[in-house]
């Protein structure tokens, strides 16, 4: 499958925002064996880039990998030249999205109001992520789609096992979910099996 129709099944990106990336390869293989194989690297963090590279050697097309919080076009460039196969920002980006459109590789856009989902989807975002999520909620969502039906939302910020049903309820095709699935103690401690019983409980709610 593309990476549209991975995120589509899957219904859940994981984020993995860490300080650094040296056990990303651990990370994606406990979010795999939870079932969740949609994995976002952010830029926020070091080694990145590398990250990316090196998962998607090692686990092949077990993972779909993409990179996040991707601010300017050649940081989108160089993420996709190193195995990135989807790339998401966290704000309307309208020259990150005319990048990966010219590459044609997926792009999640971040926006928050109407106007920004809908120029984001507009400029050539297959996918839209509403950001923060955790601000209006499951009913902001609604309201959103009201009269924009044919927007594919992804919230984002905020979501977890928890509200995962109400959030797809309301019309998300997809879900992001970082804090609450990848807990940066766990991969500090190398509790692995941590984040991939985290993992599990996500997939057991958006299954339900």
């Amino acid at each position: 499958m593309n990476p549209i129709d991975q995120i589509l099944a899957a219904k859940i990106v994981a984020i993995v925002r860490l300080d650094a990336y040296e056990r990303a390869v651990e990370v994606a293989q406990a979010l795999v064996a939870g079932g969740v194989n949609v994995l976002e690297f952010t830029l926020t963090g070091t080694g990145a880039i590398e990250a990316i590279t090196a998962v998607r050697q090692a686990l092949g097309k077990a993972a779909c990998v993409g990179v996040g919080t991707v601010l300017r076009p050649e940081e989108a460039i160089s993420a996709i030249d190193a195995g990135a196969q989807f790339v998401v920002t966290p704000a309307l980006r309208k020259p990150v999205i005319a990048a990966c459109v010219n590459r044609n590789v997926l792009v999640l856009s971040g926006g928050f109001t109407p106007t920004e989902l809908l120029e984001a989807h507009e400029a050539g975002a297959a996918l839209v992520k509403l950001f923060p999520a955790r601000l209006g909620g499951p009913n902001y969502l609604k309201d959103v789609l009201a009269p924009l039906p044919f927007l594919k939302i992804v919230p984002t910020g905020g979501v977890s096992a928890a509200n995962a049903r109400e959030f797809l309820a309301a019309g998300a095709v997809a879900l992001g979910i970082g804090g609450n699935l990848i807990a940066k103690q766990a991969v500090a401690a190398g509790a692995f099996d941590q984040i991939t019983a985290a993992a599990r409980e996500c997939v057991i709610a958006v299954r339900e």
